[in-house]
């Protein structure tokens, strides 16, 4: 997820540079929608990591 998010951003740089401002703008909140999702994912694993998972051995 955090690479689709890259690429959305590497995309929005590239619309900024050449003069698509409106599309740019789509596409870094597109990447910006993806890269809090994939924090979010991650914190809710790395907390089960320490309270769910440890508990099953």
């Amino acid at each position: 997820m955090l690479r689709w998010a890259l690429i959305f951003a590497v995309i929005a740089l590239v619309l900024a540079v050449l003069g698509f401002g409106g599309l740019a703008g789509a596409f870094i909140e597109i990447a910006r929608i993806l890269f809090w999702l994939a924090v979010i994912i991650f914190v809710i694993l790395f907390v089960l990591g320490f309270t769910v998972y440890r508990k099953v051995k």
